[in-house]
């Protein structure tokens, strides 16, 4: 039910979605380093959204990358279509699609990414899709955010309900759980990022009831109302300029590798 609800309003709003949110561009420096040595970069953006990640991607990776969007929701392609061909960006292909089941042949690409996106996909089966579809030696890109990192953002500290209605994140230990479930990957690496914020009272209102979260779709009205309420007396309460509230945001980048194969027993005894 959470999943029908919460597309019904990524439709409605992603005409402004990229308004909506920031762009964080630390993971791609990250991103650039590890994939240099590419001279050619076939890839797919898995839950791209309105396209805001994945300009950021043509912008750090140049003309080396030829990009799949991938996405559910039409009106985010929509958007993410109308996006990068403002930005003169041409090598990329929409794809509307589940992530669990994506039409992309196996051993296609070099590479996967997926940005704030996990906590909408049956992630078990995610993993074996980018499992099947990366190349050996491939990368799987999951930047998200923890649980206990989303409990520490300025939602989590003082919007009422915040962190119980937010059941969709994991924490790193249950990420590696699923990531042993599919043995053809293994995670290489993780990067924590943490970035300073400010904003004003008034600009973190508009925020909520704009649903800057998905996470705000899964209150119902009345139960919406009352916490904003007493997140507006709890940042009075907490900060002594509403003007300027600040507070630290956490995300994790985790780096996955497709298993090189190993050579068959006849290779071996010649």
């Amino acid at each position: 039910m959470h999943r029908k609800t919460i597309h019904r309003h990524l439709s409605k709003i992603a005409y402004k979605y990229r308004d909506l949110r920031t762009t964080d561009n630390e993971p791609m420096l990250f991103i650039k380093e590890e994939l240099n040595h590419l001279p050619i970069i076939e890839a797919a953006d898995v839950g791209c959204g309105a396209g805001r990640y994945d300009l950021a991607l043509f912008q750090s990776l140049g003309k080396k990358i030829n990009l799949r969007c991938v996405d559910a929701n039409p009106q985010m392609l929509k958007q993410l279509n109308a996006l990068l061909k403002q930005h003169g960006v041409k090598k990329f292909r929409i794809i509307k699609s589940l992530a669990r089941k994506m039409p992309l042949k196996s051993g296609s690409l070099d590479a996967i990414f997926t940005f704030n996106a996990i906590h909408h996909f049956k992630l078990s089966e995610f993993l074996k899709e980018c499992a099947r579809i990366v190349k050996p030696g491939g990368y799987v890109f999951i930047y998200s955010r923890l649980r206990s990192q989303n409990r520490r953002i300025i939602w989590g500290r003082f919007f009422p309900l915040f962190n119980k209605k937010e059941t969709r994140l994991y924490e790193l230990n249950e990420l590696r759980q699923f990531i042993k479930k599919t043995p053809v990957l293994e995670l290489q690496s993780l990067e924590l990022f943490k970035y300073k914020k400010i904003a004003s009272l008034n600009k973190l209102i508009e925020q909520a009831i704009h649903h800057h979260y998905s996470t705000f779709y899964l209150y119902n009205k009345r139960e919406f109302e009352i916490s904003l309420e007493k997140f507006k007396k709890n940042i009075n309460k907490n900060f002594r300029d509403t003007n300027n509230v600040g507070w630290y945001d956490e995300n994790i980048l985790l780096v996955l590798r497709k298993k090189l194969r190993k050579p068959s027993a006849s290779l071996l005894r010649s």
